[in-house]
């Protein structure tokens, strides 16, 4: 049988050096405010690695799935012209599709060979989120394996994500900050690069497993922005790029390439539109 190692929620709190205990969240569940209500393990696929003491709830529940105000400022009309505007990619499956505010999905779009890699995630249940495409995961699974033999503990948040459940979340933060403001963090339903299959968000015990811009200056932070590339990723929304990728800063967000482009993109400090030609001005 195998055994479980457990952490108290004091020793974990210790651990992280003064941080407060937060509820753990990716990128669709930042603005959950859910109050921590029973420990989970945080576990990969086979082997569980420490525990934490706020809640994953096993459904994704955040606040773009509930108790949302009506957002009166949009117009359904306006946000179907929007997206006819954009331009529909014909190459979904490649591992090189580029997917951004310019280039959506096919409608109905999702991603073959779906797995769950064998790393570790802030939480125990085998959600959706957990997915990859298989070559991804793959990859993944070197990537988490080196940092580990390099004394480095990387935990796996947000991998896959389909249409409906980003159109939740966008619409959630749409509600809560405004378009404007939300436009600049979360992608708008088929233009995210998490229902590619080919994305992963990454985080650490140390932030208590949140994605904030300060993991870059965590142990896992900082071998992830020198050793991704190794491995077939990019950080995907890099510093001082938002008026290209039309993202802010996102150091915990990865996406598999594959190591020929991902080396040529990180010697050159390229982001993957840069890398293709495919500036916002010539979309």
């Amino acid at each position: 049988m195998r055994k479980r190692l457990y952490i108290s929620t004091a020793i974990l709190s210790l651990s992280l050096a003064g941080c407060s205990i937060v509820q753990p969240v990716d990128e669709e569940e930042k603005t959950a405010g859910l109050s921590p209500q029973s420990e989970k393990n945080i576990e990969s696929k086979n082997q569980p690695v420490f525990k934490s003491s706020p809640e994953n709830t096993g459904e994704e529940v955040d606040d773009a799935e509930g108790n949302q105000p009506e957002n009166p400022s949009t117009d359904p009309k306006e946000e179907e012209n929007s997206e006819n505007q954009l331009t529909v990619v014909d190459n979904p499956e490649s591992i090189q599709v580029v997917v951004n505010k310019q280039r959506k999905l096919p409608e109905g779009y999702m991603p073959p060979n779906l797995v769950i890699p064998d790393v570790p995630f802030y939480f125990s249940e085998d959600l959706p989120k957990k997915k990859m495409r298989s070559e991804a995961a793959q990859a993944l699974e070197k990537m988490f394996a080196a940092a580990e033999k390099d004394g480095v503990e990387l935990v796996a948040a947000s991998g896959y994500r389909s249409y409906d459940r980003q159109k939740t979340i966008y619409q959630g933060y749409v509600n809560q900050y405004g378009e404007e403001k939300a436009n600049t963090f979360s992608a708008k339903p088929g233009t995210s690069e998490h229902q590619t299959g080919l994305a992963m968000d990454i985080t650490s015990a140390q932030l208590a497993f949140k994605l904030d811009q300060s993991f870059r200056q965590t142990d896992e932070g900082t071998w992830l922005a020198e050793h991704a590339h190794e491995f077939g990723f990019i950080i995907r929304y890099p510093k001082g790029k938002d008026e290209i990728t039309g993202y802010t800063y996102e150091p915990w967000h990865l996406r598999y390439v594959g190591e020929e482009i991902s080396t040529d993109i990180h010697k050159q400090e390229l982001t993957l539109e840069e890398f293709f030609g495919l500036y916002p001005d010539n979309e």
